[in-house]
């Protein structure tokens, strides 16, 4: 079954419509972005509780829901434009 911008939402809270997007074209269910997130954003290691490494899919969700680093830096500069980083 093919998720809805509501089942997104229950995920991972408010984001961006195109994130959204990406991850409804993706062609994943639900089961694999509550997996995704739980690698992403769990506070155990998954590994440590002998959990198999993330499928394909899984792990494109991943990248698409972590924080991107270099969008970080960005978001920051923007905070405190006066500020060289």
């Amino acid at each position: 079954m093919t998720m809805t911008r509501q089942d997104v939402v229950s995920v991972l809270g408010p984001i961006d419509d195109v994130t959204i997007a990406e991850i409804i074209a993706s062609g994943a269910s639900l089961k694999e972005l509550r997996a995704a997130w739980a690698w992403a954003f769990g506070d155990e290691a998954l590994m440590s509780q002998g959990r198999p490494l993330p499928g394909t899919r899984v792990a494109a969700l991943i990248d698409l829901i972590e924080p991107d680093d270099e969008g970080d830096l960005a978001d920051q500069a923007q905070m405190h434009p006066d500020v060289d980083n």
